[in-house]
C-alpha cells in the first residue's frame, strides 16, 4: 500500500540543543562545526578521511576571526570541539545531528541507517544535501519521522540561509522543530514546500552557472568579466532585495503587473541556453585559467578571510539600514 500523508507520525523531538554532531568535516561540515561552536555548543565530529581532524581544526581557526566580529555566544570556544573515531561515538549523545557527506545516494542510505540506529530516538537528524531527495536516502533510516534536509550555503558559519524540508515519512512537527533550532543558531531557515531535486536556491544558481559557462565557452566574456557583471550590478541589489522585488521597482509606480506586461514578451527571445554546454578540455582550461588570473597570488585561505570580512560587513550594513526603516534583517 502506498504511503500517505495521514500515515505520518507526530513525534516529540529535542528542540533545545546543547551537543551538536557533525558527520563529515569537509568544507560544509566544518562550516557547520564553526557555526555550532560560535553558538556556544559542544560539538562532536567524525570524518573517515585521512587528516580530516587536522583540516577541520584549521578550517575552524580560519573562520574564527570572522565569527568573533559577528559576535560569539557566551562560552563559545574551539576547545569544545571533539573529534571521535566512529559514527556511533559521534551521534550517541548528540541532541542534533547534521550529516554533510558526499552527494552519493547509496552512501547516504548507508550512513543514515547507522546514524539513525545509534542516535537518541528524539534527536533530529539532518542532511546538508544540495539536491538529493530525503524520501530516497532516508529509506532505511530508523524513525524516519525525525529526519529532514537542512541545506546550507557556503560559508555555513556566516551565510544565514538554510533550506529545510522533510520526506514522505517526516513528521510535520520535526520540520517545525528544525526551523526553530536553525533560528537559534542564527540562521534564516526557508521551508521548501515540495520535494524537488535541487530545492530552490541551487536551481536558480544552476541556471546562472550554465549560462555563464556558455558565455565563456563562446568567447563572449572571461570568468572575471562575468563575475564583474554580477558583483557590480545585480549582485548588489540581490543582497538586500532579491529578484522579484527588484523587478517590481523596475515596473515603476504600476509595479510588477506593468513590468510583466512590458518585459514579459522578452522572455520568448532566444537569449539564454539553460542546457549546460559540453565540458570539453578547452572549456575547462579556459575556466581554470580565468579563475587563476582572478585569484592572483592570494591563497585560498586568504581569499576565505577576505570573503568572510566582506560578508560580515555587508550583513551588518544591511541590518543597520533595515533597522532605520523599521525592519528586521530577516524581513
Amino acid at each position: 500500500m502506498p504511503f500517505s500523508f495521514k500515515d505520518r507520525k507526530y513525534m516529540a523531538v529535542i528542540t533545545k540543543i546543547d551537543t551538536f554532531a557533525a558527520i563529515g568535516a569537509g568544507v560544509i561540515g566544518s562550516g557547520w562545526v564553526a557555526r555550532a561552536l560560535a553558538n556556544g555548543l559542544d560539538v562532536l565530529a567524525w570524518d573517515p578521511a585521512e587528516g580530516a581532524e587536522m583540516q577541520l581544526r584549521a578550517n575552524v581557526e580560519n573562520a574564527w576571526p570572522a565569527l568573533e566580529r559577528a559576535g560569539l555566544a557566551p562560552g563559545a570556544s574551539p576547545a569544545r570541539l571533539h573529534f571521535v573515531p566512529t559514527i556511533e561515538a559521534c551521534v550517541a549523545d548528540a541532541d542534533f545531528v547534521q550529516e554533510s557527506a558526499p552527494e552519493r545516494e547509496a552512501l547516504k542510505l548507508e550512513l543514515h541507517e547507522r546514524i539513525s540506529r545509534a542516535a537518541k530516538p528524539d534527536a533530529i537528524i539532518a542532511s546538508s544535501t544540495s539536491g538529493l531527495l530525503p524520501t530516497d536516502f532516508y529509506a532505511r533510516a530508523h524513525r524516519p519521522e525525525r529526519c529532514i534536509v537542512g541545506h546550507p550555503f557556503n560559508p555555513v558559519y556566516l551565510l544565514p540561509l538554510v533550506e529545510v524540508l522533510g520526506g514522505e515519512r517526516t513528521a510535520p512537527d520535526t520540520v517545525d522543530a528544525a526551523l526553530g533550532i536553525y533560528r537559534a543558531l542564527g540562521m534564516r531557515p526557508l521551508r521548501v514546500r515540495k520535494e524537488v531535486p535541487g530545492f530552490i536556491a541551487d536551481r536558480l544558481l544552476e541556471a546562472l552557472w550554465r549560462e555563464a559557462l556558455h558565455l565563456v565557452d563562446e568567447g563572449v566574456a572571461t570568468t572575471g568579466e562575468i563575475d564583474d557583471a554580477i558583483r557590480f550590478g545585480a549582485g548588489i541589489r540581490w543582497s538586500f532585495m532579491g529578484t522579484f522585488l527588484t523587478y517590481t521597482l523596475a515596473g515603476g509606480e504600476a509595479g510588477m503587473r506593468h513590468f510583466m506586461q512590458q518585459f514579459g514578451p522578452a522572455l520568448e527571445l532566444p537569449w539564454t541556453k539553460l542546457v549546460a554546454p559540453k565540458l570539453t578540455d578547452a572549456l575547462i582550461d579556459r575556466v581554470v585559467e580565468g579563475t587563476a588570473e582572478q585569484q592572483g597570488p592570494r591563497s585560498i585561505k586568504a581569499l576565505e578571510r577576505y570573503r568572510d570580512e566582506c560578508i560580515t560587513e555587508v550583513i551588518a550594513a544591511i541590518a543597520a539600514v533595515k533597522a532605520r526603516h523599521g525592519m528586521r534583517y530577516e524581513d
